[in-house]
């Protein structure tokens, strides 16, 4: 077995950094899958990361920080003096140059842009205005456009004459375009082949081609995708100009971005997204912003057990016993809701004002949930060995607070979205508090009546 085999692969990536050995490094670096590449990276320390940049030619570098997540290539590109970082981005495809400098502090990325090719960065400048997550936000501005004017003979003549640039276009379709630049027509690249060279261009392009605006939205990107099999699909503005192309491929990455950042929100990372190579101290903040607030939420809900101390006092082992699984089970139901009720929303399937409709949905899921899992639970209490009026009351508390529980979970994300805060950043600390307060309000009050009929001792 190599050394190369037996050592970790930064270490290798490490020792040909200090040995300034650029042709192996290059070597190196393309043997590695993209996941080996970024656990790589993150190994080495900003100097490190800084100098192989620098080591590598800007095309290759930018085809390294393409290979890798938005903030883990942002994070490489801040290392470098803003005159290096240009070279790099100039060569990089327009989406993603657009996404790496949405990742940089303003100051850095102005920096950067300042130094870019005057033509690259004024397309960067159009393109950094839209919202990521629409179709002017993942389009490419690499494409071939050609006036209607033209015969087959001259379009073939320019893709030829400029074979070496359009070779990174992934070229699939020419697009022909008026006068003033409005989409008409669409050519396949296999027709051109087979066409006589003094053709007209318009005899052999499809007329009225499906198009997407730059506004369009990622679920009617991919709902686009699903419907067509294409591999590309043009964008225009609202008055018809062609400005780019959106991929099927990057429709897809980002489709699976936003719904990792949405993973990432539901779990607690406010801003969508962290690495553990970012500085610790930024991401101990960003976590504190969360879980300081579930911390007062938190007392808040736990303030409900003071209320009812008394009972708490007789009955300590039995509700100690079943109050956490009570809110635990009600959180994950509610979590479940919360979950249909996000995916809806970002496919457009429902909207803020829906209530009724998700309430009527969550309520006939909930009736049988509480129904089911309610009387597990009371057979449990039963066959402990629990008096039959505690194991119903226990029975109905978690019946009703499953129902609390589905109602919060479908409906909050309609507010969240109708307030414009995220749904998957907001709902799940609003569920946990609810549901906690309510379960240990409905067994503590069930227990209390209990105690206080003489029901049970």
């Amino acid at each position: 077995m190599s050394e190369e085999a037996i050592r970790e692969h930064w270490e290798v990536l490490s020792d040909l950094i200090s040995a300034s050995d650029r042709e192996e490094l290059v070597r190196f670096v393309e043997s590695l899958s993209s996941s080996e590449l970024a656990r790589s990276l993150s190994r080495l320390d900003s100097e490190e990361q800084a100098d192989l940049l620098k080591l590598l030619d800007p095309q290759d570098a930018a085809e390294l920080i393409q290979s890798l997540s938005d903030s883990q290539g942002a994070d490489l590109i801040e290392e470098l003096e803003p005159h290096e970082a240009a070279a790099i981005v100039d060569e990089m495809d327009s989406d993603h140059r657009v996404d790496v400098l949405n990742e940089l502090d303003d100051d850095d990325a102005h920096a950067i842009l300042e130094r870019m090719d005057p033509e690259e960065a004024h397309d960067v400048r159009q393109l950094i205005d839209y919202p990521h997550d629409t179709a002017g936000g993942i389009m490419v501005t690499e494409f071939l456009s050609y006036p209607m004017t033209l015969t087959v003979g001259e379009l073939l003549a320019d893709i030829h004459g400029n074979a070496e640039v359009y070779s990174d276009y992934g070229v699939q379709y020419a697009y022909i375009v008026s006068e003033t630049g409005t989409l008409v027509g669409v050519v396949r690249l296999r027709d051109l082949i087979l066409t006589k060279p003094d053709a007209p261009v318009t005899s052999i392009m499809l007329a009225n081609p499906l198009y997407l605006y730059v506004d369009s939205t990622l679920e009617e990107i991919n709902e686009f995708f699903d419907r067509y099999g294409f591999v590309g699909v043009p964008v225009t503005d609202h008055r018809g100009k062609l400005v780019g192309v959106v991929r099927r491929a990057d429709a897809e990455e980002a489709a699976s971005e936003r719904a990792t950042q949405d993973l990432m929100r539901f779990g607690g990372i406010v801003t969508g997204e962290e690495l553990r190579n970012m500085p610790a101290m930024s991401r101990t903040l960003r976590r504190l912003a969360w879980l300081l607030l579930n911390l007062c939420l938190s007392l808040v809900a736990s303030s409900v057990i003071l209320r009812f101390e008394s009972t708490v006092n007789a009955m300590g082992a039995a509700l100690v016993f079943f109050m956490p699984v009570i809110a635990n089970m009600s959180g994950c139901s509610g979590n479940q809701a919360i979950a249909v009720s996000i995916r809806e929303l970002s496919m457009g399937i429902i909207q803020p004002q829906d209530y009724w409709r998700v309430f009527w949905k969550e309520m006939q899921v909930g009736s049988i949930l509480s129904v089911t899992l309610a009387g597990l639970l009371g057979a449990v209490a039963y066959v402990m060995g629990y008096p039959l009026l505690f194991a119903l009351a226990v029975m109905a508390a978690f019946g009703a607070n499953i129902l609390v529980a589905l109602t919060i979970g479908g409906l909050v994300p309609l507010l969240m979205r109708r307030l414009g805060i995220d749904p998957a950043l907001a709902g799940p600390p609003i569920l946990t508090t609810c549901t906690d307060m309510c379960g240990f309000f409905f067994v503590l009050a069930l227990a209390s009546m209990l105690l206080l009929s003489g029901a049970i001792a």
